[in-house]
């Protein structure tokens, strides 16, 4: 099998960090190319270089044969390379059709052309194997449909390299399923495709041969057939991570609740839900996609309408019906989407830590304590190991895994008792995802009750003491974690009733 792309003694480098450094690997033609690597390894500013974003210091990109420097992503499409990105670049109230051809639209005598360019689109979709209404605006469809049309949009201008970064962050494993046939089809049909994924179960099922990089260098590419999990691991990370979820040294959980949520009803749901956490305590919420957990904690710290609610915060029923009500309540969320909800992209990492205990660090309740406010920061980034060259970085500029942290930071710095994290580990890779079970753990040592949603069902098993499954709306088990399976939680997530441990 022939190389279709080259990448020699590629380096990069931003003010005060080497995000690359003399990288050089091959992808060969009609292949599933995982690349792998932590938060931070240079996963992103290199396919930002192969994709026209970024332009690379030093070193050279053979695509086919010829040596080639983008100067803008429009040059990488026309040369046969598309990136499909994690947050997609669709106009939300458009079709899948004008979508498709946003920019390059179909003209007959100067006038659009819209039949063919129906026709076309439903061929590609037809070629991909996946069924999309073409008529309703995009922000209509589910999640993975608006991918199948992003990845139908770059078929449609080349097919030759195609990227694609997390693609399953947001999919359902039904959705995953219909993406993993799609990719397949691709391949037959000789597309090339370079797959970014924190999912080690999704690269051994799809992937042909993986690169890994480690702190912006190469640490080597293998055939995935000739490799195991921890191998893969010890690639990435340089060491072994013989303790994925960390043992809760000193675990000690009162009988006393923290929180009490009580007759908490939704203005679109028909179901009242009670339940309480206890204090010292790690709660998982487990369920479906759509089961209603992110729409629970939303509605809990008042960012969502209800109908009734009642909550109760260590003994004293607290009115809570908003966010900044929450926070002085001693609740926080650490959300689903923290780019979206957790961060503003725009400001520093000092600013964002900071904005939410501005109470803290004033002087007089009036002018900004900047020798103090230096000091909380400096302190959060270096207990939390926030990968910066300095504190006034903006957020865009770091990795998912050290964006996370950040966020994390934001609420460590006010005097939250409790905490709902909201899938705390989407999107970061392996060692910081056993960085944030230690910090749960130490949070929860040092007196915080902690909820936390997951999709990752053993992460839910891996790191809760209490396991509670919503289905459709509601708490349908409330599970000790204790000789508790992953088939047990779905079960009860896919409505059963009873489950039988004995069978």
């Amino acid at each position: 099998m022939d190389n279709i792309l080259q990448i020699k003694n590629i380096t990069k480098e931003f003010p005060g960090v080497l995000a690359l450094n003399n990288v050089s690997f091959d992808i060969r033609r009609g292949e599933v190319h995982a690349l792998l690597g932590e938060n931070g390894a240079g996963k992103s500013t290199l396919m930002k270089i192969l994709s026209g974003v970024y332009k690379h210091d030093q070193g050279q990109i053979i695509l086919n044969g010829r040596e080639i420097q983008f100067n803008n992503p429009k040059e990488a499409q026309q040369a046969g390379i598309s990136i499909i990105y994690q947050e997609f670049s669709l106009i939300p109230y458009l079709n899948a059709v004008e979508n498709i051809f946003l920019g390059r639209e179909l003209r007959n005598n100067g006038l659009l052309d819209k039949k063919r360019m129906k026709k076309e689109a439903q061929n590609l979709l037809d070629r991909l194997d996946v069924k999309i209404k073409l008529d309703i605006p995009v922000n209509e469809l589910s999640v993975a449909e608006q991918q199948f049309i992003e990845i139908a949009k770059a078929i449609s201008i080349n097919d030759d390299i195609l990227i694609l970064d997390e693609p399953t962050a947001t999919l359902t494993n039904k959705e995953i399923e219909v993406l993993f046939k799609l990719i397949k089809n691709l391949k037959k049909n000789g597309v090339t495709m370079i797959y970014i994924s924190h999912h080690l179960e999704e690269v051994f099922q799809i992937g042909d041969r993986l690169t890994c990089l480690r702190d912006g260098e190469w640490v080597g590419t293998e055939k995935i057939e000739d490799l195991t999990q921890n191998h893969i691991i010890k690639m990435m990370v340089g060491r072994n991570i013989k303790n994925a979820y960390p043992v809760r040294k000193n675990k000690s959980i009162s009988q006393e609740n923290a929180l009490e949520v009580k007759n908490l009803k939704r203005c679109d749901s028909d179901n009242f839900i009670n339940f309480g956490l206890k204090k010292g305590e790690i709660l998982g919420i487990a369920g479906l996609v759509g089961s209603g957990r992110t729409e629970l904690a939303r509605a809990i710290i008042g960012a969502d309408k209800t109908e009734s609610k009642e909550i109760i915060v260590d003994q004293h029923k607290t009115v809570i019906n908003s966010p900044a009500s929450a926070l002085k309540a001693g609740i926080g969320l650490i959300p689903e989407n923290r780019k979206s909800q957790g961060l503003i992209l725009g400001l520093s990492i000092k600013n964002n830590i900071s904005i939410t205990s501005l109470d803290k660090i004033l002087n007089k309740k009036i002018f900004l304590d900047k020798s103090k406010e230096k000091k909380k920061v400096v302190e959060l980034i270096d207990n939390l190991k926030i990968k910066t060259p300095h504190m006034k970085q903006q957020v865009n500029n770091l990795s998912g895994g050290n964006q996370q942290k950040v966020v994390l930071a934001k609420w460590l710095g006010t005097d939250c008792k409790i905490l709902i994290f909201d899938e705390p580990t989407r999107g970061i890779d392996v060692g910081a995802k056993v960085e944030i079970y230690k910090l749960m753990n130490d949070l929860v040592d040092a007196g915080i009750s902690i909820i936390m949603i997951s999709s990752e069902l053993p992460e839910i098993l891996g790191v809760s003491d209490r396991i509670l499954v919503m289905h459709k709306g509601n708490i349908v088990a409330n599970l000790i974690n204790d000789n508790v399976s992953q088939e047990e939680i779905m079960y009860y997530a896919t409505g059963g009733i009873n489950y039988d441990r004995t069978s």
